[in-house]
This record gives structure tokens, C-alpha cells and sequence, in this order.
């Protein structure tokens, strides 16, 4: 059987190659595709996908007459068609949880890099400014609202992180009613509640029609104007354009952002030019521990399928019954 790698910026596929080869499955080089043509020409013979970010559409599946299982390098899943792999039968697996620690990390990173001024106070430094006027005012984390915008597993630790330094905790998400309290003790309120609340709107929800520009103008000014906005969920999930004129008019203090529309975000995009933003290459994923959960895991998933296993993450598995 053969497994095609679609497309990976993660370097060399010794660890994917490994897993394959104890199924006793082919496994090649990633074939680095961008579009739906690409794909298409590449997986008539594939039993089996895994991909980052290229295209798995209903066209691409038409393709592939062979096709078990699509498997995700990572957790977001936006760019495969669910729906059409489950009426096809095939499974569809991602790897949800290898590297949350690391992505609530990096949103607390953010958070307290743009709180405390650390970004502006070291260029400061670096210039020979010893002052604290580009910071001022700067006050008290113990007691601020750390708003999480979803309650999933990513959500809840970068809330009890959060709590750990000192700020309030409150989320929201459509699956808990307001007054809900997860078994962290994190209440759920309502979005407008937490938008209105909150000190730090943290976002951490997947990117679906529902939740593309969730964070748009209209939210943005109902935001605290000393709030901040912080997003390592997905580029999709906040307006661009929106943002930019919110953080140019000072509608809301700042905003730190792993991951934009477009990625790589482009060269002298205008959130480059902004003083009042903290911009990271969607690097929130990264350790090396989560790296080889990452490079090992979707293959595995793959793997198993392929040899009639139930693998450790299926975002449908009623395709095992069929």
C-alpha cells in the first residue's frame, strides 16, 4: 500500500518513513502541492494522504479510487472536505492534542509580552531610551479578565496558565451555556459578555463558516480600549483589515498574532509597520517534543487504517463500520 505526503514544511521524513516501513507501506518524499490540480495528479495510486495545508477536496478524492484514510499534520482540518471523505467512506484523522501545552505557551507569551511592554521597552533599551513613557500606562496583571474564545483543550490550559500569573478567568464557547463551569472552574459566559469583560481576548477556536471573521470590526470596537487580542488559533478566525485600522485608531491597545490569512504573512504587510502588535511565524506548535509527535502520529494514523486498526485520533469514525 502506499501513503503520499502531500505537502510538509517540517524537513526530512525519517520518522514518517520509519512508521510506514514497519506496516511494511511505501512512503515517499513530500510531493509539496499547493492547489487541487497538483493533488490530483499526484494520488490516483495513494491509499492513503497525509497532509498539511494543500487542498483534499471532493474532486481530489474523485482521484483517488484507492483512497482509506486522510491524515492531518496537526490539529485543523479546514482544508479537507469531511463531509465528502465520510459519504466516501474514508477516514480522517489529526493529531489534536501534540502540541497544546506549547500553543497555550505562546499565548501567554504574547499576552505578557505586550501587558508588561516587553517588546517596546527592549527596543527601547537597545536605542538608548532607559525611559518607561512608550509603555505608560502600564498596570497590575492581578485582577485583569483573561477571556478564552472557545473552551477546548488548548483554551483551558492557556486559562489555568493565565490564572497561575494572576489574572481572572472566564470563557466561552457554544457547547457550554452560560453559568457553566469547566472542571478547571473556568466560567463560561456569553461571546458578548467576554468581548464587554475582558482585559485579553484570547482566541482559540477552529476556522469553519461559523467562526471565519469572528473577530471582525464590529467586535473589535466593542473590545475595552486598553484590551488586548491575542490569536494562535488560525489567521481566518480575525478580520485582517479590521484589525489593522483597530490597532492604527488605538481602538484596542495591542494584539499578538502566530498566525495571519496568509502565511507566510507577506513582506511589508501592514501589520509589519504597527508598533502596537507582536507578530510570531505560527511558531506556538513548536518543541522538539511536540515536533516528533507531529512528524510520527499522522502516519501512525494512517498506518493504522490502512491495516484495518482503529487509530488513536478519527474525526469519523463511523467509516470503520461501513
Amino acid at each position: 500500500m502506499k501513503i503520499v505526503i502531500l505537502d510538509s514544511n517540517l524537513g526530512e521524513i525519517d520518522l514518517e518513513r520509519g512508521i510506514a516501513e514497519q506496516y511494511g507501506f511505501e512512503i515517499d518524499k513530500p510531493k509539496q502541492c499547493k492547489t487541487e490540480d497538483e493533488v490530483i495528479a499526484v494520488v490516483k495510486d495513494a491509499d492513503g494522504i497525509v497532509v498539511q495545508y494543500a487542498p483534499v477536496t471532493r474532486k481530489v478524492l474523485e482521484a483517488a479510487p484507492n483512497l482509506k484514510v486522510v491524515s492531518e499534520y496537526g490539529v485543523g482540518v479546514d482544508s479537507i472536505d469531511i463531509a465528502a471523505c465520510t459519504e466516501k467512506g474514508i477516514a480522517v484523522c489529526n493529531v489534536p492534542d501534540y502540541s497544546y501545552q506549547e500553543v497555550a505557551d505562546q499565548a501567554i507569551a504574547l499576552t505578557l509580552a505586550l501587558d508588561r511592554g516587553i517588546v517596546v521597552l527592549d527596543k527601547q533599551v537597545r536605542s538608548g531610551n532607559y525611559g518607561l513613557t512608550a509603555v505608560k500606562p502600564l498596570h497590575r496583571i492581578a485582577g485583569k479578565v483573561f477571556g478564552v474564545v472557545g473552551l477546548g483543550r488548548i483554551a483551558r490550559a492557556a486559562a489555568l496558565k493565565a490564572r497561575g500569573i494572576g489574572y481572572k478567568v472566564i470563557g466561552t464557547d457554544i457547547a457550554f451555556a452560560p453559568g457553566y463551569k469547566t472542571e478547571e472552574e473556568i466560567m463560561a459566559v456569553t461571546f458578548d459578555e467576554l468581548i464587554a469583560q475582558s482585559d485579553v481576548v484570547s482566541v482559540h477556536v477552529p476556522l469553519m463558516e461559523a467562526t471565519r471573521h469572528l473577530i471582525n470590526a464590529d467586535v473589535l470596537s466593542k473590545m475595552k480600549p486598553d484590551a488586548i487580542l491575542i490569536n494562535t488559533a488560525r489567521g481566518g478566525v480575525v478580520d485582517t483589515e479590521a484589525l489593522i485600522e483597530a490597532l492604527k485608531n488605538r481602538t484596542i491597545r495591542g494584539a499578538g498574532l502566530d498566525v495571519f490569512e496568509t502565511e507566510p504573512l507577506p513582506k511589508n504587510h501592514p501589520l509589519t509597520t504597527l508598533d502596537n502588535v507582536i507578530l510570531t511565524p505560527h511558531a506556538g506548535y513548536y518543541s522538539e517534543e511536540s515536533l516528533y509527535e507531529l512528524k510520527t502520529r499522522p502516519v501512525q494514523n494512517a498506518a493504522d487504517v490502512l491495516a484495518g486498526k482503529k487509530p488513536r485520533n478519527i474525526l469519523n469514525p463511523s467509516v470503520l463500520k461501513q
